[in-house]
C-alpha cells in the first residue's frame, strides 16, 4: 500500500465505505433534484452555467439542499480545478496560499473554483482577503451559507457575487432521492436486496425537513436495521427507529431562529391560537432557551395585548417563574398556557403606539424645563422663584381632577394615548372621556 497516494483499489474501497449521502451525490445536472427555480430551462443559474459565466456566486439555503454538489458540478462542466475549504476547519492563511497559487495558474489559462463552505464563519475583515482575487478573476469564488448573506457577508464581497437562494426539498423530491438510492446497485443500496414500503419512505422524507443528506443518512441506518430482519424490508416501524426523533430545522442564532420567533409573535397578534401553539412547540422542541421564549411572551403581553387585558403581563411573568421552578418538560405547559391566553386575549397596541409617539417628540423637540407649578419647592429660595406656584392638589378639588396643564408649553394639549374599545381598555377610554369632561367643566369661559 502506498502511504501517500492511494491506489485505484484503495480509492474504490474508500468510496464504498463513504456515507450513502456522499456516494449518491449527483455528478451531473441531470441527476440533480430540486431547485427548478434556478436550474430549469431559461432560469438564471442554468443560463450562467450554459454560458460559462465566470462570475463568483453565493449559494444560500438550508442544509442538504445541494450547495456543495452544485459547486462541484459547475467545476466539472467548466473544466475548472475544484478546491474545497470549510470556514469551520480552515483559516484564512491557508486559503490565501491557495489563492496565490490559483492566480499563478491563471497565467497559464488554468481556472480554479474556490469553494468555501460556511463562508459566513469568516468575519468581515477576513472576507476582505477574497476581494482582490475575485475582482481580478484569479479565482471564481463559490461560497455556501445557511445564513442570510445580507447580514453575514460584507457589502464589498456581496457586490462582486451573485446570490442564489436554494430552497428546502419537498417531501416528494426526497422520496424520489430515496427510491433512487434503493435502486442504485453501484453507488446506492441496490446490491443489498433491501426494499422499503412507501409509507416508510414518506416517514423519512417527512422527518428530514427538506434535508436530502439527513434523509439519505436515515435511509442508510434503516437499511442496516432491515438487513437483520428476515423480510429485509424497511417498514414504518424500522424507519421510526432509525430516525429516533424528528429533525427540526432550527438555528438558535441564525435566520430560522428569527423567522420562527416572528411567526410566533405574528400568530399571537392575529389571535390564531393553534398557530401560536405550533410555533411555540417548534421553538421548545428544537432546544430554544425557554427563558428566551418567556421574555418574548412578556414583550407580546405589553406590545400587543396591553391594557385591553392587563392581567396578561402577570400571567406571562408567572409562566416564566413556573418554567424556572419546574424546568423542562413540565414547565413547557406553563408557557403553552400563557401563549393560549395571549392569542385569545383582546388586543391593543395603544400603549405601544403612545410611547412611540412620546419618544418621537422627545427626540424632535427641545428638552424644555419642567413647568414651575409642577416643581417642588423645599427651600425659601425656590418658593421665591415661584417653584410650585399655581399647583393644584388633585385630591382637594372636585372630581379629583384639576384644570392644570402638566406638559411643557410647546406640547400643551398633546394627546398620546388613544385607547381602543377592546377588553378592559374600553373602560379606560370611558374614564379618559370622564376626566376630559370634568376638566372642561372647570375651565373659565373666555
Amino acid at each position: 500500500m502506498n502511504l501517500f497516494n492511494p491506489t485505484p483499489d484503495d480509492a474504490v474501497a474508500q468510496a464504498s465505505q463513504a456515507p450513502l449521502a456522499d456516494r449518491m451525490r449527483p455528478r451531473t445536472l441531470d441527476e440533480f433534484v430540486g431547485q427548478e427555480h434556478l436550474l430549469g430551462p431559461g432560469k438564471p443559474l442554468s443560463l450562467a452555467i450554459a454560458h460559462d459565466d465566470p462570475t463568483s456566486m453565493i449559494f444560500w439555503g438550508p442544509p442538504g439542499t445541494g450547495k456543495t454538489t452544485l459547486a462541484k458540478i459547475i467545476a466539472a462542466l467548466t473544466q475548472s480545478t475544484f478546491i474545497e475549504f470549510s470556514a469551520v476547519m480552515s483559516g484564512i492563511k491557508e486559503i490565501k496560499q491557495v489563492m496565490v497559487a490559483a492566480e499563478k495558474a491563471a497565467g497559464f489559462r488554468s481556472r480554479t473554483i474556490l469553494f468555501i463552505d460556511e463562508i459566513h464563519r469568516f468575519n468581515k475583515a477576513q472576507q476582505d482577503a477574497f476581494l482582490p482575487y475575485v475582482e481580478r478573476g484569479a479565482i471564481r469564488l463559490i461560497g455556501a451559507t445557511t445564513e442570510n448573506p445580507s447580514f453575514e457577508l460584507n457589502a464589498a464581497l456581496l457586490s462582486r457575487c451573485r446570490v442564489y437562494t436554494l430552497l428546502a426539498l419537498s417531501e416528494t423530491q426526497i422520496v424520489a432521492l430515496l427510491e433512487r438510492a434503493l435502486g442504485d446497485k453501484t453507488r446506492g443500496l441496490g446490491a443489498s436486496g433491501v426494499a422499503a414500503d412507501e409509507e416508510a419512505l414518506a416517514t423519512i422524507a417527512s422527518y428530514a425537513s427538506g434535508d436530502a443528506r439527513n434523509a439519505l443518512n436515515a435511509l442508510d441506518v434503516a437499511a442496516n436495521l432491515a438487513a437483520e430482519e428476515p423480510a429485509r424490508r424497511i417498514d414504518k416501524e424500522i424507519a421510526a427507529e432509525a430516525l429516533q426523533r424528528r429533525v427540526l430545522l432550527y438555528d438558535k442564532k441564525g435566520e430560522q431562529h428569527y423567522d420562527i420567533v416572528s411567526a410566533l409573535h405574528k400568530s399571537v397578534r392575529n389571535s390564531d391560537v393553534d398557530a401560536s401553539l405550533y410555533w411555540l412547540g417548534r421553538m421548545l422542541q428544537a432546544g430554544e432557551d425557554p427563558m428566551y421564549v418567556a421574555r418574548r411572551m412578556v414583550r407580546m403581553a405589553v406590545e400587543d395585548v396591553g391594557l385591553a387585558a392587563p392581567e396578561a403581563l402577570n400571567l406571562c411573568l408567572s409562566a416564566k417563574d413556573a418554567m424556572h421552578f419546574l424546568g423542562q418538560p413540565e414547565g413547557d405547559l406553563a408557557l403553552a398556557q400563557a401563549i393560549v391566553y395571549l392569542a385569545l386575549a383582546p388586543k391593543s397596541n395603544a400603549v405601544y403606539t403612545a410611547y412611540g409617539a412620546v419618544r418621537g417628540d422627545i427626540e424632535a423637540t427641545a428638552a424644555e424645563p419642567v413647568p414651575l407649578h409642577l416643581r417642588n419647592a423645599p427651600t425659601k429660595l425656590m418658593k421665591s422663584l415661584d417653584y410650585g406656584k399655581g399647583y393644584q392638589y388633585a385630591h382637594n378639588v372636585e372630581g379629583r381632577v384639576a384644570d392644570m396643564e402638566c406638559l411643557p408649553p410647546s406640547l400643551a394639549g398633546r394627546r398620546y394615548y388613544h385607547p381602543t374599545q377592546e377588553g378592559r381598555e374600553k373602560l379606560l377610554a370611558q374614564r379618559m372621556d370622564e376626566v376630559a369632561r370634568i376638566r372642561a367643566g372647570k375651565r373659565k369661559p373666555k
